[in-house]
């Protein structure tokens, strides 16, 4: 915005300016270079919004993202969301939902060995003072064994893909099955 209204403020001056001038010569100078300022600032707004715009090279999200987290965010529908990254449709999906008798190790299973996701998991727990907690946890699950355009494509857009899932309580990125054991859950969430 403030680039908008420098500009104008720049346009106004000129066309002031040409308003006093009678000379036509000077008219035609003045023209002429307010033409190509106009020109020059509209180029250099065009590449602010191009990289803006580009500065992640991040996927879009499916409608259906939010609706399934807030499933298993308020209704308990699922135990985890498992999500990746469908480069044709240039946009992260749901790829799977867990039933919520399935187990950590079950979830643990869905991550597959040498290809990043997210993951969200419903981890349920008792406190010292023995009362039944539930803490959301968001897993960026990034194995060293994954591609490295995947691994850019995870990274680029978990951004965009935790606006969506604004509300769980933990962020975990692993690289490996020892980062994500229920024992490191168990841990943060108490």
């Amino acid at each position: 915005m403030a680039i908008l209204s420098a500009k104008n403020e720049v346009f106004f001056l000129i066309y002031v300016c040409l308003e006093l001038w009678d000379n036509l010569e000077q008219r035609l100078i003045l023209k002429t270079f307010w033409l190509v300022v106009n020109f020059l600032v509209s180029i250099i707004l065009l590449c602010v919004f191009f990289l803006q715009s580009n500065a992640s090279s991040g996927m879009g999200v499916a409608p259906d993202i939010r609706e399934t987290f807030l499933e298993l965010q308020m209704k308990k529908a699922f135990r985890y969301v498992i999500f990746k990254i469908e480069e044709k449709q240039k946009q992260v999906v749901v790829e799977k939902t867990g039933a919520t008798t399935e187990s950590y190790d079950d979830f643990l299973a869905c991550l597959p060995e040498n290809d990043c996701r997210y993951a969200l998991y419903d981890f349920d727990f008792v406190t010292g003072e023995n009362v039944q907690k539930s803490k959301i946890f968001f897993i960026a699950w990034s194995p060293d064994t994954s591609r490295i355009r995947a691994k850019m494509l995870y990274s680029t857009s978990k951004d965009r893909i935790k606006q969506e899932l604004d509300g769980f309580h933990y962020e975990i990125q692993a690289t490996d099955p020892t980062e994500v054991k229920l024992d490191v859950l168990r841990d943060r969430a108490h």
